[in-house]
């Protein structure tokens, strides 16, 4: 198998992605965050000491989706179209779930688990003086479409 981030060198090489043509992509990934009970109320009541926990865990999933080239060596710097950021309450905490777009040549899928990954770090930072033992846990990809590959749904 040829991998394709290594050169003829057998040094890392950003893809060449030129000759690709230009798609609609989309990607929905997730992830969960698991707490205490007193931490999730803090947050649904809006009492921890950072403010509004939720809101400001979208923004941060949503800035984080634009810096994925900065922060993942071999990933494009790509025209993002949208990235749609959602949360839901589960059991024991909270599971975030962002769609990101692009029209480009090359796909989706980093930006929405780097939203994914930044959201859920953004909750543990503005509750981490309630509670420490939050663990952030099935961060994954649910589905994508567009590009040479298809698409891709993930069986349950």
């Amino acid at each position: 198998m040829k991998l394709t981030h290594i050169n003829e060198k057998h040094n890392p090489k950003m893809v060449d992605v030129g000759e690709k043509a230009v798609t609609k992509r989309i990607a929905v990934a997730s992830g969960e965050i698991h707490m205490q009970k007193e931490t999730k109320k803090a947050i649904l009541e809006e009492k921890t000491k950072k403010g509004a926990v939720l809101q400001t865990a979208i923004i941060a999933a949503i800035m984080g989706g634009k810096k994925t080239s900065e922060l993942i060596p071999m990933c494009h710097n790509i025209l993002i179209d949208g990235i749609d950021v959602d949360v839901e309450e589960i059991e024991n905490g909270f599971k975030l779930i962002a769609t990101a777009k692009t029209t480009s040549k090359t796909g989706i899928e980093m930006e929405a688990l780097t939203a994914v990954s930044i959201g859920l770090l953004a909750i543990y930072d503005m509750a981490k003086a309630i509670d420490r033992s939050m663990e952030i846990t099935n961060i994954h990809l649910d589905y994508k479409a567009g590009g040479k590959s298809g698409e891709f749904k993930r069986s349950e």
